[in-house]
């Protein structure tokens, strides 16, 4: 008993042992902000990726794509062990292209992934329907252009037809005409949230939210230049925006155009060809063994099968690395205020030296002494573990508050929601890393607390007495 209450005694009396206290408090705190903030970037990463990638992709190796999907999801859907997993497929067709338009008399051209889907085999595998701006639209996923869109389409001026003029030599024949690139009623498409919108630096509500600003409105006309799959030859079509696509993820919602797959296929001369099958999976836990299975079934076909985590594997791997990394660096926080506890603690054991002698001369063993100052740091540690947590938790609950007020403060944006589109920090707090940090910051104090104490327990009781 008496071991604890001179523990708590040192802990109220000693202004050092506060420093101790507080180093802890900021090491744990700033490790627990750190890991639920990346944590939540993670976390949303990687759903955003998983639902624009689907669970399993059979993917071609090429731009000009692999014949008969349609075939290739029939023996999917016949096979025993794939059919009661499969949930839904989506084959599409993905090609790079250039997007034209006039912003203010302004002729603007942006380099874009063109998508061609069915909307609803792709909405039935996921990550589309649900990051469609129109609410009407993300109940029925469409082409289809709403009332608003189709007057602003027929007020609006229009272009001249563009006409693309190749160099050629004499013996080779012209490339294919683009289609319907005659005067024609323009075909319906989806835009990346980000290319028809930009971030309004100069006005802010008082909270400090950035506003977007349209240059592109349902209605409006773009031009859409990709290459013909016969003879790599330019070809290009109007289209008309009927919507956008918001996943908050700034490398798809600044690239990625969505048009109807059919159409596309015309466009490029790829009539019946996709460049992948979208597969969602009814538990992804069996997705390595729906891999294998896929890979016997089309190991004869230039085909490449692979789930999601496979294809952003690189992206998934770097974040798991950055963030232990990072973790090792702060972590050295709390190290720093463990070496201060060693220090604070040597000093304690040269002044109380006379005190220990008198312990000792009452009857206080060897492992009696140790016990207080290994006590002394455990109380240390918890004590600044449990205060770091709490301040660790706050900051990390009121983040977006806290940003807010920073952001007024300095005048400059710690946030950069044009970077992610992400309207508030996502956060992730994981009760298991709080109290595996808890536990390190614990286990440090007690740690940096051995040797003064093994020098306390070893000192002689009668030169102890001498000391002064």
């Amino acid at each position: 008993m008496y071991k604890l209450v001179l523990c708590w005694r040192y802990l109220k009396t000693r202004y050092l042992a506060l420093v101790c206290v507080i180093s802890v408090m900021l090491g744990v705190a700033t490790l627990i902000v750190v890991n639920s903030v990346m944590g939540g970037f993670s976390a949303k990463l990687r759903d955003r990726l998983h639902g624009l990638l689907s669970d399993v992709m059979i993917e071609a190796y090429d731009y000009d794509g692999f014949a008969d999907p349609a075939g290739k999801m029939e023996m999917i859907r016949k096979d025993p062990y794939l059919a009661s997993q499969v949930v839904a497929m989506a084959p599409t067709l993905e090609i790079f292209a250039m997007l034209q338009f006039s912003y203010r008399d302004m002729p603007i051209t942006k380099p874009i992934r063109l998508v061609g889907i069915d909307p609803a085999d792709r909405a039935k595998v996921g990550g589309f329907a649900e990051h469609l701006v129109d609410p009407k639209r993300k109940a029925n996923p469409t082409f289809e252009l709403d009332e608003a869109a189709r007057t602003r389409m027929a007020q609006a001026k229009k272009p001249e037809p563009l006409v693309f003029q190749p160099i050629l030599n004499a013996d080779e024949p012209p490339p294919p005409d683009p289609v319907d690139s005659r005067p024609h009623e323009p075909v319906s498409a989806i835009l990346g949230y980000a290319i028809a919108h930009f971030r309004d630096r100069e006005a802010r509500d008082e909270d400090g939210t950035l506003h977007d600003r349209r240059t592109l409105q349902p209605g409006d006309e773009v031009v859409l230049t990709t290459v013909s799959s016969a003879k790599m030859a330019p070809v290009f079509d109007r289209f008309v925006i009927a919507d956008y696509f918001k996943s908050e993820m700034s490398e798809y919602d600044s690239q990625y155009v969505f048009v109807p797959l059919d159409h596309l296929q015309k466009l490029r001369t790829m009539e019946g060809k996709v460049t992948s099958i979208q597969i969602r999976l009814k538990d992804f836990d069996e997705a390595p063994k729906v891999v294998a299975r896929l890979k016997e079934m089309f190991r004869r076909q230039p085909v490449e099968v692979q789930t999601w985590e496979d294809k952003q594997g690189n992206v998934l791997a770097a974040i798991r690395t950055e963030k232990g990394i990072l973790n090792i660096l702060l972590f050295m926080i709390i190290g720093v205020a463990g070496f201060g506890i060693l220090a604070i603690f040597s000093m304690i054991v040269g002044e109380k030296t006379r005190d220990i002698g008198i312990l000792k001369s009452l009857g206080a063993s060897n492992w009696g002494v140790m016990q207080i100052f290994l006590g002394y740091g455990l109380l240390l540690g918890v004590v600044g573990g449990g205060l770091g947590s709490l301040l660790g938790l706050a900051i990390t609950t009121n983040i977006n508050e806290i940003e807010h007020l920073l952001a007024r403060a300095t005048g400059q944006d710690i946030f950069p929601r044009d970077v992610y589109y992400f309207d508030r920090i996502p956060t992730d707090i994981q009760p298991l890393a709080v109290l595996l940090v808890n536990v390190g910051a614990v286990a440090i104090a007690v740690l940096f607390s051995i040797l003064p104490a093994l020098r306390a327990s070893l000192l002689h009781p009668v030169r102890a007495l001498r000391f002064e």
